[in-house]
Order: structure tokens, then sequence, then C-alpha cells
């Protein structure tokens, strides 16, 4: 059998078929492994499972002798670096009884009357504002995946929001553009000279593996749990890990005496005071690599000794909060961050990040 595509749900695809009967499991990728869209531990829990993943194949079509599947072609494939642009090496037919095609998701609106008014674009999806949701028919709005492609399930829960917004003032009479405020609240957390709110002490700990099902019990039923959950133990040192995300380091540059403690004690060398410059410049001066380049730096203003500035890379910061109390001058302080996200309702409402 084989499994077209390498997301989360051809992981589950290839997983179930072994628990029904199938054998044999090949999951057919298009492109190199650190391309793929699965997570890492599901790819992980398929190949102990006996699941083969095969890179760089891409299928041409379906062998079919006697109007029988026997087998599906592929092209083998080459390519450069960001696996953009590929090479052809050559077609080879790979023999299967069965293929399960897991390469994604097809909207489905048969019962939209196409004479509705409702505008329909790309991939039969209605077309959308992006902000009010609206489509090109007045009062019906879309969210989800329905309206703006795959994306995830906190997504779709933002987009009932807005949404929602916007079926209130269509309801009262309001423009459906008309959007109410986003605010946030900061409050330091600080209550002495070295007293915090919050638990700072910051834990190494790599993640813990959550304990298996044996494989000789995992294929008896296919509603067999795999994952049997943390020991007492493990639990321990996983909610240790646990990240002080709604708390928000904060950087007053007068304050600064460029002293490095907060660089020398940070954990993750998230921090850097370099001289100032172009951001492709900046990122090849920074204590630790910034290999996620999506994420912003945030760079302070000139720091009043020397005119360098304070670098941040939010991606690697875990808010322990250690910047701030090494800091003597008070410059690093560590505040509670509130987003005030308005819905549907009179008044803003107060959500922890």
């Amino acid at each position: 059998m084989l499994i077209i595509g390498v997301g989360n749900t051809a992981m589950d695809c290839c997983r179930s078929s072994l628990r029904l009967g199938g054998a044999d499991i090949k999951v057919m990728a298009r492109r190199p492994r650190s391309f793929f869209k699965a997570s890492s531990w599901e790819l992980e829990d398929a190949e102990e499972e006996g699941v083969e993943i095969i890179v760089n194949h891409a299928p041409t079509r379906f062998v079919i002798e006697d109007g029988r599947l026997v087998g599906m072609e592929f092209q083998r494939l080459e390519w450069d670096e960001q696996a953009r642009h590929s090479t052809v090496i050559d077609t080879v037919v790979i023999p299967c009884d069965d293929v399960i095609l897991a390469i994604g998701q097809e909207n489905a609106f048969p019962w939209i009357e196409r004479d509705l008014g409702l505008e329909v674009g790309d991939w039969d999806m209605p077309v959308v504002d992006p902000v009010t949701f609206q489509s090109s028919l007045p009062g019906v709005f879309f969210g989800g995946d329905s309206a703006m492609g795959p994306k995830n399930i906190i997504w779709a829960v933002e987009h009932g929001h807005q949404a929602a917004i916007s079926i209130h003032n269509h309801c009262e009479g309001i423009p459906v553009s008309s959007r109410p405020p986003q605010g946030i609240n900061l409050v330091s957390q600080k209550m002495g000279i070295t007293e915090w709110s919050y638990h700072n002490d910051y834990n190494p700990s790599t993640r813990q593996r959550m304990q298996h099902v044996e494989l000789t019990r995992r294929f008896q039923s296919i509603g067999t749990e795999v994952e049997v959950g943390f020991s007492a133990e493990q639990t321990a040192r996983e909610v240790q890990r646990c990240l002080n995300c709604d708390i928000q380091t904060v950087f007053q540059a007068p304050l600064c005496i460029e002293c490095d403690a907060c660089i020398d004690i940070c954990p993750v060398q998230c921090l850097t005071i370099t001289e100032n410059g172009d951001e492709a410049d900046l990122r090849q001066r920074l204590s630790a690599p910034a290999k996620n380049l999506d994420q912003a730096l945030y760079v302070s203003a000139a720091l009043p000794q020397t005119g360098r500035v304070m670098v941040k890379d939010e991606d690697l910061c875990v808010h322990c909060g250690l910047c701030a109390e090494r800091c003597p001058t008070a410059a690093w302080d560590m505040q509670k961050f509130e987003l005030l996200i308005p819905l549907a309702v009179s008044t803003p409402v107060a959500v922890p990040s």
C-alpha cells in the first residue's frame, strides 16, 4: 500500500492502515525529509511501526492491468537546497494494490446556488474580505479553511470572533468595516529588589518522551491508545519546563550601563549589545545564530554610554526573567501582558497571552 503525502494526516493514514491489516506500507514524499509538514514525532512513531518513508518521488500515474491497480509510476527527483526546483533523474514504478491520497483538503460548496450573487474565486472558495469575513453577498460570512485556505484551528477561532463582530454590526445597521480597537495592558511583576510574583527558575530539561504501548499490543485493535501518558517523575520534569509566555521582557535603554550582566546570565544567549545596522548585517553579529528569519529582532534605542543598541531575539527568549533579576539598574523589567481583544460584546475582554 502507498500513502501519497507527508503531513500528519498521512501519518494517521499509514498507521491506521497497519491496524486494519495493511502490509508493506510506504509513504511517498515529493521533497526531502527536512521539508515534510508532519511533526517529527509523528514520523518517528510511524517508522517505529515499520512504515517506510521514501523521499524525492513525485507521482505521475496509476498503473492498471486488466482493470486492477498493480502499481504507481513516480519520477525520481533531485532538488536544490531550498527544494524549490527539481530535476527528474528517472522514472520508476512501485508495485501496490492500494493507494491513499493524503495530499490536502478540498472545499465542497455544491449547495451554494451560483446565481445568488456570491462570488467564488480560486479553488472554488467564496471570495471573502480578510478583515470583515463578509462574502460578496452582504450578510453572508465565512471563516476557517473555507475562507482563507488551510491554517489551524486557532486561526479559525479568531475568524469566528471577527465574523461575530461583523454580524453584530450588520444586525445593528453599523458598517461591518467598523472594528473596535485592540489594546494591551502591561503590569510589572516586580515585588521587591529580587522578588517576583512568578516562578523564574530556568530549567534546561529537554521535552520528555511519552511512554508508548508495546509494539506487540498496538495492532490488536484500531482503538488501542499508543500514548499512555507520562509517569509521575516525567510529569514533574515536564511541568518544570513551562515558560512564562505572558510575562514579557521590557527594556529601558536610558537606564542601561552596558555592564553585560544580562548577556552573561541569559541561558539561551538571546541578547546582544552591538553597533546598529541593517537587519542582514545585524543578524551576523548576534550572540546566538538567528535561525528563524521570520521572527523580527527587537532593537532598542541607542544606549547612553556608547550609542550601541540592545538586540533581543524573541525566537530564543524563554521569558525566565534572569536578565531583569541580574540587572543592577532595573533597565530590564518583567511585565505581565494582557491582550484586550474586542469581541461581539459591549466591552473588550482581557485575554492572557
